[in-house]
């Protein structure tokens, strides 16, 4: 079983490479056939019956990699999640502490790489979830922002 996001909706399907090189899909009862085509790293055309969409693979390396290159949140985002699993090197904030947009607040260990969370935001440090040391989950809020 595979789940798999379309325009933000999510669907559980079963996925099959098929010998002609096309994917039989099955989803809720139904079975649809779609060609990929290579259009990038993570990025294809599908190709089914009728429509042609362009496709992303967002997999847990690419939620890291967005998640690293936002510093952790987005622009007014309150809370800084963990993208996939890891370790927690070292909490720089606790509750209370004032932050300013751009400050490291805390070092994790995923995928053999240290990355840096900054604060997304000026504020006031909510709720630290963490301490160091302690193993994450992948999405898991680690620190808030008030």
């Amino acid at each position: 079983m595979l789940e798999v996001e379309v325009d933000g909706k999510k669907y559980e399907v079963d996925l099959m490479h098929t010998a002609d090189g096309t994917f039989s899909i099955l989803e809720g009862g139904h079975s649809y056939d779609m060609e990929l085509v290579p259009q990038g790293p993570k990025k294809y055309t599908a190709y089914t019956l009728y429509e042609t969409f362009d496709v992303e693979v967002i997999d847990a390396e690419a939620r890291y990699l967005q998640n690293r290159n936002a510093n952790g949140a987005g622009s007014g985002e309150s809370k800084i999640s963990s993208p996939m699993p890891g370790k927690v090197v070292k909490v720089l904030v606790k509750e209370g502490d004032e932050v300013k947009e751009g400050d490291t607040i805390i070092i994790i260990s995923a995928m053999k790489m240290e990355s840096e969370y900054k604060a997304p935001r000026d504020g006031v440090i909510k709720k630290v979830h963490v301490k160091n040391e302690d193993t994450v989950d992948g999405n898991q809020v680690l620190i808030e922002l008030d």
